[in-house]
């Protein structure tokens, strides 16, 4: 009679085990197909942040998590905009001359724009599920921790910009620069066979 309970626990197990990774299967699936999308997948974290904030409001407490979320938040920023070496601890990985300047190298990030959605989606979703513990509703002042997070995100922020400004780097990529009439001959015959049509 134990054997066939272990072996209808091992079953269970099994089984259980098989459908979380099929869940998970989906989940990374539909995660893969949202990459090439960029607005819409900031709309739904927007639309995330404003149920939470709707949430906030409505109970008229968990702001600790809202603090939570925010400095978790930043922390992400920053991370988003810091290149992937740094330039103070790695020597002059940035161009430094402008000849050295003309070669197009993408601004390559620590975090990747994908990687800084999902990381701001999962905790912003984290934080939603803990407002409906009454545990995590701990009594705060929230109007100190509002001017804290504000001092905070201002010094933070001074610190990246004057990075930013001292290693001469834009955490913003459009692309290599794309010229006029590139490709195009102005020549006798229109460029290449073009000028031999009419006759």
């Amino acid at each position: 009679m134990m054997e066939g309970d272990d072996h209808d626990d091992g079953l269970v197990g099994a089984t259980s085990s098989a459908s979380s990774s099929n869940v998970q299967r989906a989940v990374q699936y539909w995660l893969d197909k949202s990459t090439i999308h960029i607005v819409p997948r900031w709309i739904v974290f927007v639309m995330l942040l404003a149920v939470l904030a709707l949430r906030i409001y409505l109970v008229q407490g968990y702001f600790i998590i809202a603090y939570g979320l925010g400095i978790f938040l930043l922390n992400n920023f920053i991370a988003f905009l810091s290149p992937l070496e740094d330039p103070s601890e790695s020597g002059p990985s940035l161009p430094t001359t402008d000849r050295e300047g003309k070669e197009f190298r993408p601004f390559a990030r620590r975090l990747p724009e994908f990687k800084f959605w999902l990381a701001c989606a999962r905790g912003t979703m984290i934080a939603i599920i803990m407002t409906f513990f009454a545990f995590f509703d701990v009594p705060v002042f929230w109007p100190i921790l509002l001017m804290y997070f504000g001092v905070l995100f201002c010094m933070t922020m001074k610190r990246q910009l004057l990075h930013m400004w001292k290693h001469k780097y834009i955490p913003i990529s459009f692309g290599k620069t794309k010229h006029k009439n590139a490709g195009v001959e102005h020549g006798q015959f229109g460029g290449g066979a073009a000028g031999n049509k009419g006759r």
